[in-house]
């Protein structure tokens, strides 16, 4: 890690200009965001967006949730990635919560459930706009992460806990913000002529010394 980057200042035009996207997923409150973030687990947020509206016709919130069969949850999640353990995951988290308004809205107590890791977690708090309480890293940070050189290796674990030491608090958003910045600029072959973080990139620093 470059120790000659002022990491808190240097993410702040990432933060600028991220910070106030929402996330993909096309979700219209707490209850389906959360359940959105379970069903996109290893598949797209593209593909959960399009089947999302009949799912939630089905079960409009967590009550509703909560009275399904396994055998009619299984059906209605059918053609969703792993959608055998999320639809048991679902079950129990509905089971667990019963209403809407019971969700809760801490790290800890979200990561006690299943199919929700911290990744996830983050996510929810982020979009029901409390506070951060970890840093989010999805396959896109992964990849920018390492690449601009505030963070290394692969494992998100360990990237977010590097990022969350380098980081203060307050600009814990910078995960989110990196995931954005993954998916317009920082893609898997990278558009570097279009990057505003070049000053600051390892990996660009490299292409240019070659």
């Amino acid at each position: 890690m470059p120790t000659a980057v002022n990491w808190p200042k240097a993410i702040e035009p990432l933060i600028k200009k991220y910070k106030d996207f929402k996330h993909p997923l096309d979700y219209k409150n707490t209850y389906q965001l959360l359940v959105m973030v379970v069903l996109s687990a290893q598949d797209s947020d593209k593909h959960i967006n399009k089947v999302a509206p009949e799912i939630f016709e089905k079960y409009p919130n967590m009550t509703a949730l909560s009275k399904a069969t396994p055998d009619d949850l299984l059906e209605a999640l059918r053609g969703i990635r792993n959608f055998a353990n999320k639809s048991k995951w679902l079950l129990e988290i509905a089971h667990l919560v019963k209403k809407d308004s019971a969700i809760p809205m801490n790290l800890e107590a979200l990561t006690e459930m299943p199919g929700i890791g911290r990744k996830s977690a983050n996510v929810i708090l982020r979009e029901s706009g409390k506070p951060a309480e970890g840093v989010i890293v999805d396959l896109h940070v992964v990849r920018v992460a390492p690449r601009l050189g505030i963070a290394t290796g692969t494992d998100p674990k360990k990237i977010e806990k590097q990022i969350m030491e380098t980081l203060p608090e307050k600009q814990w958003d910078a995960g989110m913000c990196m995931s954005f910045h993954g998916r317009e600029i920082c893609r898997p072959t990278p558009k570097c002529e279009e990057c505003f973080m070049t000053k600051v990139c390892a990996y660009y620093q490299r292409l240019k010394a070659e």
